[in-house]
C-alpha cells in the first residue's frame, strides 16, 4: 500500500509538473502569439501605400519606428495613432517630416511636447478625447502651419492664446470641453471657415466672432448663451448657426440679414411664446442729441470741423428701422421684442432697437407697431431654408 500510495503520490507530481509545463507553454505562446499580431500589424500599417501609416487600436505606449525604412518616413504623409495608451506624444514622430495628417485621438494625452513643432509641413491636427488642458501646448503652438485642427472631448477651461494666433486655421472644434467663455482673440483666426464649440460652458458671444470674414458654419449648442450679439450680421458668409440647447428668449433683428443663412438651429431654448414688449428708456445725454440733430438733419461735418473722438460717435449712429421715422439713435433707445415669421411657418421673437417710446403703439390683440416693415414680416423660404425649433 506504501509503496503504491507513493506511486500515486509521484503520478499525482508528475500530473501537476505536466499541467504547468503546459499552461507555462500555452502563456508563452499567447505572448508569442500576440507579438507576432502586433509586427504582423506594424507591417500591415507600413504596407498601406499612398503615404499612410496606421498604428490605431494596438494598445501602444510608445511608438517604435525602428522597422520602418528611412524612405517610409519620408513619404508618410498620413499618421494615425487613435485609440492606443499614449500618454504623451511619441518623439519618434517628428521623424515623419513631411507629415501633414496626425491623429492622436482616444488616447491618455496630458501634454503635447514641443517636438510637435519640427512638423513643419503639418496641416490638420486630431486630438480628440484625451487629458489635455490650456497648459498642454507648448508655447510657440501657434507658429505651426494648421488648418484643421480637432481638440474635441478633452478638459480645456479657456480657448488657449496659441490657438488665435494660427492664422491659416480654416477649422477649430472644442466641442465637449469645459469652456466659459470665447476669448477676443479669436478674431485673428480671419482664415476660419467653421467653429465648433458646442456642449460647453459658453454664456455670451463676443462680437470679434463678427470679424471672421469666411465664417460659415458655427456651432455653439448645448452651452448657456442668453444672447446673439447684433454684429453677427456682419458674417455674410455664415450658412448654419446652432445655437440649440441654450438660454435664449429672443435674436437681434439684425438676423434678417444674414442673408446666405440657410440653417437656423434654436430648439431647447426658452423662445417667448408670447409678445412682450420692454418700454424701458432712458433720457438721452446732451451729447445724444446733438448728435441725432446732426444726422437727422444730414449737416455737414469733417475732422477739420470736430474732434477725432466727435467724429467716431457721430459715425456709430443707429438708424431707427421705424419706416414712418427719419430719426437715429446712439446709445438711448427703447428695446422692444416682436415676433417675425420665418418661412411661412414660424415666429421668432427678434429684438427691435427704436429711437423713442413714440416709435411704438400701444399693445393691442394684434401684435405688432408701427416700426414694422413688410421686409421684416416675412422672411421668405428660399432665405432660410431650415428653422429647427422641435
Amino acid at each position: 500500500m506504501l509503496v503504491l500510495y507513493v506511486k500515486n503520490r509521484q503520478l499525482v507530481e508528475l500530473s501537476h509538473a505536466l499541467t504547468l509545463n503546459v499552461l507555462s507553454e500555452t502563456f508563452a505562446e499567447l505572448q508569442k502569439r500576440k507579438k507576432i499580431a502586433k509586427m504582423e500589424s506594424h507591417e500591415r500599417a507600413a504596407a498601406l501605400g499612398d503615404g499612410v501609416l496606421d498604428f490605431s487600436r494596438l494598445g501602444l505606449n510608445t511608438l517604435s519606428i525602428d522597422s520602418i525604412t528611412d524612405r517610409r518616413k519620408r513619404d508618410t504623409k498620413q499618421l494615425y495613432l487613435s485609440y492606443n495608451r499614449l500618454a504623451s506624444l511619441p518623439s519618434s514622430v517628428t521623424l515623419f517630416f513631411n507629415l501633414e495628417f496626425l491623429d492622436i485621438s482616444n488616447n491618455g494625452l496630458s501634454f503635447i511636447c514641443e517636438d510637435i513643432m519640427r512638423l513643419t509641413k503639418l496641416k490638420t491636427l486630431i486630438a480628440k478625447n484625451n487629458r489635455l488642458d490650456e497648459f498642454s501646448l507648448p508655447k510657440e503652438f501657434g507658429s505651426l502651419q494648421l488648418e484643421v485642427l480637432n481638440f474635441s472631448g478633452n478638459r480645456f477651461e479657456e480657448i488657449p492664446l496659441q490657438c488665435t494666433k494660427l492664422l491659416r486655421l480654416q477649422s477649430l472644434s472644442l466641442g465637449g470641453n469645459r469652456l466659459k467663455s470665447i476669448p477676443a482673440e479669436i478674431e485673428n483666426l480671419t482664415s476660419l471657415e467653421m467653429l465648433y464649440l458646442g456642449g460647453n460652458l459658453i454664456s455670451a458671444i463676443p462680437p470679434e466672432v463678427a470679424n471672421l470674414p469666411y465664417l460659415t458654419y458655427l456651432v455653439l449648442c448645448d452651452n448657456r448663451i442668453q444672447s446673439v450679439p447684433p454684429q453677427l450680421t456682419r458674417l455674410h458668409s455664415l450658412r448654419s448657426l446652432s445655437l440649440h440647447n441654450n438660454l435664449l428668449t429672443y435674436l437681434p433683428r439684425e438676423i434678417l440679414s444674414l442673408v446666405h443663412l440657410q440653417e437656423l438651429s434654436l430648439r431647447g431654448n426658452p423662445l417667448v411664446v408670447r409678445f412682450v414688449k420692454e418700454m424701458t428708456y432712458d433720457p438721452p445725454s446732451l451729447l445724444e442729441l446733438a448728435g441725432r440733430t446732426i444726422k437727422s438733419r444730414n449737416l455737414l461735418y469733417s475732422p477739420f470741423d470736430l474732434p477725432a473722438n466727435l467724429v467716431r460717435y457721430l459715425d456709430l449712429a443707429s438708424k431707427c428701422p421705424n419706416p414712418k421715422c427719419a430719426g437715429v439713435y446712439f446709445d438711448s433707445c427703447v428695446r422692444q421684442i416682436k415676433f417675425v415669421d420665418f418661412c411661412g411657418k414660424y415666429r421668432l421673437p427678434l429684438m427691435h432697437y427704436l429711437c423713442s417710446p413714440e416709435c411704438t403703439s400701444p399693445c393691442s390683440s394684434n401684435p405688432q407697431s408701427d416700426a414694422e416693415s413688410e421686409e421684416e414680416n416675412s422672411v421668405p423660404a428660399d432665405r432660410l431654408q431650415r428653422v429647427l425649433l422641435g
